[in-house]
């Protein structure tokens, strides 16, 4: 499809509980290759976003600003009876649905916690816009480098997704599961990885990637289930668990470079990863989120240039 919709526009003013700062989201999403969607340049201080809303999967658009500490305003471009739930997921893309408050007060407790909320004031968690997109992720993403996987991603959203006008801007929202459940293999993408597309695909058409539910069950148990996908292993199940769920307190146990990071941070050289897990019930209940800050120290990830890394 060619042609750009035209939506109609919501405006919404979202609370927001703890620290937060939109422009430290920006910076992150201005360096994350997958993020091939989201758009800042046109207007600072403003966040631009399009993508298949999870309430039926129809494509819309989300301009975000921060006009005072306490909340964000989300002007919705979509039918309005579509607006509040474009707007419960922006808060969850942008982590604003956790009431952040203690997670302040684990920084006081912890000097390594408290050195990056210094360092990163106001940054949370920026997640893919769904469970659906990170699993798709998780899988171009699997032995490909970054750049390949996100030139990947971005053909599939030019051919097979949507062009959606946000305010002025058009940005390519991501083909939606009925489209991609029929996705063929192409320039970079193998027949294996088009196969698994697909299951990821129909998996999502069936709600099993609803963020809601995965985020209501034990998290073992969430795990488990995602593991259930073709190609989608312990790693990819907590990126989808964490990083598209949005579940804020997911210790990463499968992902040895934040745990070297741990190692690192605390000078723990020779800790196993059940000596670090037992370590993180300090930062309960944001493991998740103290893991990406550990990520997204620079002194943490210039060890991951020219990696393949997908969380």
């Amino acid at each position: 499809m060619t042609g750009s919709t035209l939506q109609q526009t919501t405006t919404l003013r979202i609370p927001v509980r703890g620290p937060f700062d939109l422009e430290k989201s920006i910076r992150f999403l201005t360096d994350f290759r997958p993020a091939c969607r989201a758009d800042a340049a046109a207007e600072p201080g403003t966040l631009r976003l399009a993508f298949p809303v999870e309430a039926g999967w129809e494509h819309v658009g989300a301009a975000v600003r921060q006009r005072s500490p306490g909340s964000i305003e989300v002007e919705v471009f979509a039918e309005e009876a579509l607006a509040v739930e474009v707007g419960a997921q922006v808060r969850r893309i942008l982590s604003v649905d956790v009431d952040g408050v203690g997670f302040a007060k684990i920084g006081a407790t912890d000097p390594v916690v408290g050195r990056l909320q210094r360092k990163f004031p106001g940054l949370r968690p920026v997640l893919f816009h769904s469970p659906y997109e990170a699993a798709c992720w998780a899988i171009l993403s699997h032995r490909t480098r970054m750049p390949n996987a996100a030139a990947v991603k971005r053909r599939l959203a030019e051919e097979l997704g949507r062009p959606v006008d946000v305010g002025g801007r058009i940005l390519r929202s991501f083909p939606a599961p009925d489209v991609l459940a029929g996705v063929e293999a192409g320039p970079g993408l193998t027949e294996a990885k088009a196969e698994r597309l697909r299951a990821v695909a129909n998996a999502a058409k069936d709600g099993l990637l609803d963020a809601t539910y995965l985020r209501a069950m034990p998290v073992p148990e969430a795990l488990r289930r995602l593991q259930r996908l073709p190609g989608i292993g312990p790693f990819s199940a907590q990126l989808i668990l964490i990083r598209g769920a949005g579940h804020p307190d997911v210790f990463p146990g499968d992902e040895p470079r934040v745990q070297e990071a741990i190692r690192t941070a605390y000078d723990l050289p020779r800790a196993e990863t059940e000596e670090l897990e037992e370590l993180s019930m300090a930062w309960r209940p944001f493991r998740s989120w103290v893991a990406f800050a550990l990520r997204n120290d620079r002194e943490f990830r210039m060890r991951e240039i020219g990696g393949s890394m997908t969380a």
